[in-house]
C-alpha cells in the first residue's frame, strides 16, 4: 500500500498526516496521527445537486469508536456505540462552525465530513486532530472550498501559554480556548476560564493565531503536492430580466421595512409577506428559476439591506443604538417547591432557569473515550418549538440545544463552591420560553438567578451577552451589543461572552464571513463587558446575593469523616450495615474513597440521625476515655461490653472491682449497663476496659459501685455490693 506522510511539530508534539488508499471512495480522506491518538477524516459531495435543498447541505459527524481506548462499551445487552456522546456532539459542532463559512453558501451539492477515532493515547485529545484531519481532507479534495483552516487549542497557566495542552495540564490552566481561522482572521472560538481578563482572553487568542498559521502553511504544502483539483459546482445563475424585476419591485419594499424601528412580530409579517408575494410572481413570470434561486435573491437582499441600514445610518431594525441592550426584567423565586427558580427577560428573549440539589451520588458520570470523570454541575437547556411560534414535534435535544447548555454551564461552573464546602450535586435547566436571540446567553442569567434563589454560595453572579458584527467588502464594520433574530440571521458574527462584572468565564464565537480580525475581536470583548455590567447591574436588583439559607423544600446534606480503614464497618458484610442505617433513618448514604461520607435527606433530623449512627459505628476510642456499655458476654476470666455498634472492650476479671473477685457474674450478668474506663488498646485494636479503675484514688469521691448508683451495674450481686461498702 503506498503512502504519502507529512509531518511537522504543533505544540511541542508530532502530527503525522497520512494519505493511503484506505478509503478510496471518498473525495478526500487521511489519516492524522497526534502522538498515539489517530484519527481518520473522510469527506464525500454527491454527484448532483440536491434539488430539494433550499440551503447549503453539510453534515459533519465526529464519530468516538471506544475500540480506540481499549474498551467495549455499552450494557450486558447492548454491546455496541449507541447515540453520540455530548463530547462528540460538541466535536462535530467545532468542525462544522470552522469549515462551513467557507463554503460558496449558493451550492446545493449535499455534502458529509465524517471522522472517527481510531486510536486515543488519553494524553493528547482527539478533536484536535480531528479538526485538522477535516480540514486537510477538504482541502486536499476536489470539493470545492475556501480553506484550509487551521485549528489549536490554547491553555494558560502561570508558566504561560500551552498549544494542544493535555488533558492533565488543561485541568489546572486557568482557561482554555478552541480557536479557528486563517490568515490572521479567526472564524470559530470555544472556551471557558476559571476567572481570565478580557485582555489576557485576547492575548491567548493572538498566540493561538501565529501556530493557525503554521497549520495553514503546512496543509497548504500538502495541497501543493497532492491536492485534487477542484471541481466546478453547478449553481444556478440568475436571469437579469428577473433581477431586474426584483429590484424594481422588491427591493423598495424592503428597504422599506428596514426605514423604522419594527417590532419582531410586525417585522416578520411584513418579511413574509413580502416574500410570498415575490415568489408567487417570479414562478409565474419564470417558471423555469428553481425555487432556490428566487428564496436566495430574497434573502441576500434582506442582507444586503441589513448591513447597509446599520452601517450607513447606524440603526438597527428595532430601533436601538448600536451598543444598546433591550429591555431587562429580572425576578427570582417565583416557584414555590422548587430548590431555586430564576426568571430572565431581555427583550422577546424570555428565559426561566430551575435550580435542583442532588446528593452526590446524583452526580453526572462521564465515560468518553478520552477520559473518565463526572461533574457535579449540570446545565441543561431545553427550546421547545412554542418559544418561536412554531409547531414542531419533541424528540429531546438537538445539537443545538446540547451546545447552548454546554456553552452556558462552562460559563456558570466556575462560581459553583467547591464539593468540599458545598457537597451537592446542582442541576440546573433553562427553559426558553420566547426567543429572539441570545437565548443561551438568557440562560446565564437566568440561571445565576436560580443559584442565588437557590442559596447556592456562588462567588459572583455571572451574566452573558450575544455580540453581532456586520462588515461590508470594504472593510467597514460595525459592532452590535445584545443582536436578536434579524442582525444574528443576516448579521457576519455571533459571538457570545458570558462573565462576572470582572472577569470571562466563557465565551463562544462563530461567523458568516472568511473570520474577524483580532482588533475587532478586541472592540466586541471592551463593548461587551460594558454590557455585561449593565446586565448584572439589572439582576441584582431582583437578588442581590444568594440567600443566607437553602430553600425549606431542599435536602440536606451533612459530611461525616471517618478513617478509611473504617469503611468497611459501615458498609457492613454483604452491605447489611448501611442499609440498616438507610431503612432505620430513610436517609441516603455516599462514601468517597478517602473515607468522606455524605449523608442525605430530605428531612434534618433523619440526616442528623444516620449521621450519629456512622458516628457511632466508626468511633474512636482512646486510653483514658470513659464509656457507657452493656455486657454481652462472659467468660471464666473477664466480660466482653459493648462500648459502641459492633465494638467491643474485654473487662478482664481483675478490673471488675477494687477486691479479688472469685466469680464474673459476682459482679456483672449478660445486659447489665455498666460504665467503663478504657485503659489501653493493643496493637491488635483489641480495648481493655476496667470497672475498677472509675474507683481509683482520683475518683475516690465517686463510690459507682453504691446500690443507689444505677449508671454502673444496673443489677449486680447483692453480695458483692455490700462486700464493697465496707
Amino acid at each position: 500500500m503506498k503512502k504519502k506522510v507529512f509531518e511537522t511539530i504543533i505544540g511541542g508534539e508530532k502530527l503525522i498526516a497520512e494519505f493511503s488508499p484506505l478509503a478510496t471512495q471518498t473525495n478526500g480522506s487521511v489519516l492524522v496521527r497526534h502522538g498515539e491518538t489517530v484519527v481518520l477524516a473522510n469527506t464525500v459531495m454527491s454527484k448532483k445537486p440536491n434539488e430539494d435543498a433550499t440551503y447549503f447541505p453539510l453534515k459533519v459527524d465526529y464519530e468516538e469508536r471506544m475500540y480506540a481506548a481499549g474498551r467495549i462499551p455499552g450494557s450486558r445487552f447492548l454491546r455496541r456505540e449507541a447515540r453520540p456522546s455530548e463530547e462528540a456532539i460538541l466535536v462535530s459542532r467545532f468542525i462544522d462552525r470552522s469549515i462551513r463559512p467557507l463554503f460558496d453558501q449558493r451550492m446545493r451539492y449535499d455534502i458529509q465530513v465524517v471522522v472517527m477515532t481510531l486510536s486515543v493515547d488519553k494524553k493528547n485529545d482527539p478533536d484536535m486532530a480531528a479538526m485538522f484531519g477535516a480540514t486537510l481532507a477538504l482541502a486536499a479534495s476536489d470539493i470545492p472550498w475556501g480553506g484550509p483552516v487551521g485549528t489549536v487549542r490554547v491553555a494558560k497557566n502561570g508558566q504561560g501559554f500551552i498549544i494542544n495542552p493535555t488533558y492533565e495540564e488543561r485541568e489546572t490552566a486557568d482557561y482554555e480556548l478552541i480557536v479557528s481561522g486563517k490568515e490572521n482572521k479567526i472564524n470559530m472560538i470555544e472556551g471557558k476560564s476559571k476567572g481570565a481578563t478580557e485582555r489576557t482572553m485576547l492575548d491567548g487568542i493572538e498566540h493561538a493565531s501565529r501556530e493557525i498559521g503554521k497549520l495553514v502553511e503546512f496543509q497548504k504544502h500538502i495541497v501543493s503536492e497532492i491536492g485534487k483539483e477542484k471541481q466546478i459546482p453547478q449553481i444556478h445563475k440568475i436571469p437579469k430580466e428577473l433581477e431586474s424585476l426584483f429590484t424594481k419591485t422588491i427591493t423598495p419594499r424592503v428597504e422599506e421595512i428596514f426605514a423604522e424601528p419594527r417590532d419582531k412580530k410586525i417585522f416578520y409579517e411584513l418579511v413574509e409577506d413580502i416574500r410570498s408575494e415575490w415568489e408567487k410572481g417570479a414562478l409565474t413570470a419564470f417558471p423555469d428559476t428553481p425555487n432556490d434561486v428566487i428564496s436566495d435573491m430574497f434573502e441576500s437582499a434582506l442582507d444586503k439591506t441589513t448591513h447597509n441600514t446599520i452601517l450607513q445610518k447606524r440603526k438597527r431594525p428595532d430601533g436601538r443604538a448600536t451598543d444598546e441592550i433591550r429591555t431587562i426584567y429580572a425576578e427570582a423565586g417565583i416557584l414555590p417547591r422548587t430548590h431555586g427558580s430564576g426568571l430572565f427577560f431581555r427583550g422577546d428573549t424570555h428565559i426561566l432557569s430551575v435550580a435542583t440539589l442532588g446528593s452526590p451520588s446524583d452526580e453526572q458520570l462521564i465515560d468518553t473515550i478520552g477520559v473518565k470523570t463526572s461533574k457535579r454541575f449540570m446545565h441543561h437547556y431545553n427550546f421547545p418549538p412554542f418559544s418561536v411560534g412554531e409547531i414542531k414535534a419533541m424528540h429531546g435535544p438537538g445539537r443545538r440545544e446540547i451546545g447552548h447548555g454546554v456553552l452556558a454551564e462552562k460559563a456558570l461552573e466556575t462560581v459553583i463552591p467547591s464539593k468540599e464546602s458545598f457537597p451537592y450535586a446542582i442541576r440546573i435547566v433553562s427553559e426558553t420560553l420566547s426567543s429572539n436571540g441570545s437565548s443561551s446567553m438568557g440562560s446565564v442569567c437566568a440561571g445565576s438567578l436560580a443559584l442565588m434563589d437557590a442559596g447556592i454560595p456562588i462567588s459572583e453572579p455571572v451574566a452573558g451577552v450575544a455580540m453581532g458584527l456586520v462588515m461590508n467588502t470594504k472593510g467597514e464594520h460595525c459592532v452590535l451589543t445584545d443582536i436578536q433574530g434579524p442582525e444574528d440571521h443576516y448579521g457576519d458574527m455571533d459571538c457570545k461572552i458570558a462573565g462576572t462584572r470582572n472577569h470571562v468565564t466563557a465565551m463562544q464565537m462563530d461567523v458568516k464571513i472568511e473570520g474577524v480580525a483580532i482588533e475587532i475581536l478586541e472592540e466586541t470583548f471592551i463593548q461587551a463587558k460594558h454590557a455585561r455590567e449593565t446586565i448584572l447591574d439589572d439582576m441584582l436588583k431582583a437578588l442581590p446575593a444568594p440567600r443566607e439559607t437553602l430553600s425549606p423544600h431542599a435536602p440536606r446534606i451533612l459530611k461525616v469523616v471517618i478513617n478509611v480503614d473504617k469503611i468497611g464497618d459501615v458498609i457492613g458484610p454483604g452491605g447489611k450495615t448501611i442499609n440498616r442505617i438507610v431503612e432505620e433513618t430513610g436517609a441516603k448514604i455516599d462514601i468517597e474513597q478517602d473515607g468522606t461520607i455524605y449523608v442525605f435527606s430530605e428531612k434534618k433530623e433523619s440526616a442528623e440521625k444516620a449521621a450519629e449512627k456512622i458516628r457511632q459505628l466508626t468511633r474512636e476510642f482512646s486510653a483514658g476515655e470513659v464509656c457507657e456499655g452493656k455486657v454481652t458476654r462472659i467468660f471464666q476470666f473477664g466480660a466482653m461490653v459493648e462500648i459502641g455498634p459492633n465494638r467491643e472492650g474485654l473487662v478482664h476479671i481483675s478490673e471488675l472491682a477494687p477486691y479479688r473477685v472469685e466469680k464474673v457474674t459476682d459482679i456483672v450478668n449478660i445486659g447489665d449497663a455498666v460504665t467503663v474506663k478504657v485503659i489501653g488498646i493493643d496493637e491488635l485494636g483489641r480495648i481493655n476496659l476496667s470497672i475498677k479503675a472509675l474507683n481509683s484514688p482520683a475518683n475516690k469521691n465517686e463510690n459507682r459501685f453504691h446500690k443507689d448508683n444505677k449508671t454502673h451495674v444496673a443489677g449486680s450481686r447483692e453480695k458483692s455490693r455490700r462486700e464493697f461498702s465496707k
